[in-house]
């Protein structure tokens, strides 16, 4: 009782704070240092004294798909990714899974950990007075990770029910196969599957760890009711303990520029459709504000959007419909996606390709980027509520290669951009008219 009663507390103090995180003017954040090693490590930090909290996050280059393919140049290494960081989940190999998360749950502290396919990402979350606890505890971690055959045979079958769930999730499966249409070739298109997550031994985990959890991979986010001085004597023991490393530079996936139909039979009453096109952007300080807009407009900006305008509220073909642009390292294409009836697929394909299409040719109009800007700017504080939203936030800028605060500044180049830029700008994208289509129907 007393165990639960602790946890209790710990647990309202955390949701006590979140009601008030945003009561005031956040604090900006920082872009700093720590050399350990002689390696220095980016830092980007806030301090925010709005609540007692602690949040950290530790991204490392190259733990995700990309490099681990680039390292090991096996058709597994996206399973090889995925299992390691599932494996960080599973404890410690002297508390096993279930004690190291009672311990953890004591004192509400909350660390998980993703991959994907570009980094490795360690999240540490908690209350400030356990901040050292929960460091420690993520050191105990690395230090020593589950690295046993059962917590692997674990997190195999964990990953391979998923595998066997998403194959009546037909929305995952359409998804899927556009992923393999439009990076055909690369390793961007590679997808787990039971047999490549079988192949994964202890011995593949080990040395993903060694290669990827990193100094010379590394970048921190962190912040909370602390200054960084004493930050930096939380984390700098923990540190000093990872090895240089090498660097993985982010590789570039080719998108197919040549448009392709996929098409599978499913037992499904409705048609699944997705698509995606390539979609040049290369300089993001000049090019992503006008994206933003584009996009918003054509089809993520939800109610109002052209594509579901065209497709649900004229026609009466899908609950919801979008379209949106991916602009990272690795790759930059556009995507959408939309469901609709059996009998209606083809329709409601060619609504998608002249919509687009007219989009190209004609642009936007003046109400149209009115209430884009209207939304974008009016939704920002609801985007900076939270530490980690505003961390993140400073993040893509820096991964960008922007100064960390240049978020207001694509907000003011926003507010300020006119329609002829923005239709000179999308009438220059007409590679996004090469749609490939990956469809789920119904197997008769």
């Amino acid at each position: 009782m007393k165990l639960l009663a602790t946890i209790s507390q710990k647990f309202l103090g955390i949701c006590v704070a979140a009601t008030i995180y945003y009561s005031g003017e956040a604090m900006a954040a920082n872009l700093e240092t720590i050399t350990i090693n002689n390696v220095d490590i980016p830092i980007i930090y806030e301090e925010s004294s709005l609540a007692p909290v602690f949040d950290m996050k530790l991204i490392f280059q190259g733990g995700g798909i990309l490099g681990t393919y680039m390292a090991t140049n096996k058709a597994y290494s996206s399973s090889i990714s995925e299992l390691g960081a599932a494996l960080l989940n599973e404890g410690t190999k002297e508390l096993g899974s279930v004690k190291f998360a009672q311990k953890l749950e004591e004192k509400a502290i909350d660390i998980s950990v993703s991959s994907g396919t570009e980094t490795l990402s360690i999240s540490l979350t908690s209350l400030k007075e356990d901040a050292q606890d929960a460091i420690n505890f993520l050191d105990s971690l690395l230090k020593s990770p589950n690295l046993t055959e059962n917590a692997l045979n674990n997190v195999k079958q964990d990953a391979i029910s998923a595998i066997l769930q998403k194959e009546t999730d037909f929305d995952e499966v359409a998804n899927d196969m556009l992923k393999e249409l439009l990076f055909k070739g690369t390793p961007c298109a590679q997808i787990p599957t039971q047999s490549s997550i079988k192949k994964v031994t202890l011995q593949d985990i080990q040395s993903y760890y060694k290669r990827h959890i990193v100094l010379n991979n590394l970048t921190i986010l962190a912040g909370g009711d602390m200054p960084f001085e004493d930050f930096k004597k939380h984390i700098t023991p923990m540190l000093s303990q990872f090895k240089k490393g090498d660097s993985y530079p982010i590789q570039k996936c080719n998108v197919a520029t040549t448009p392709s139909t996929k098409t599978i039979q499913k037992p499904t009453q409705q048609a699944y459709i997705s698509f995606g096109s390539p979609l040049s952007v290369n300089d993001y300080a000049t090019e992503n504000y006008k994206m933003r807009i584009a996009a918003f407009v054509l089809g993520a900006g939800g109610f109002g959007s052209r594509l579901l305008e065209e497709v649900r509220v004229k026609k009466g073909l899908a609950y919801s419909a979008y379209w949106r642009s991916q602009n990272t390292k690795s790759a930059t294409y556009a995507l959408g996606y939309l469901q609709t009836k059996l009998e209606s697929k083809d329709e409601a394909i060619d609504i998608v390709k002249n919509t687009i299409k007219e989009f190209v040719e004609h642009g936007i109009t003046q109400k149209e980027l009115e209430s884009a800007k209207k939304f974008i700017l009016g939704s920002e504080p609801l985007n900076q509520e939270k530490l980690s939203q505003r961390l993140s936030r400073a993040y893509n800028a820096y991964y960008h290669g922007m100064p960390i605060s240049y978020n207001k500044d694509e907000l003011k180049k926003i507010q300020s951009v006119q329609l002829q830029e923005i239709n000179d700008y999308i009438k220059k994208h007409d590679e996004i008219l090469h749609m490939s289509f990956a469809i789920v129907e119904n197997e008769k």
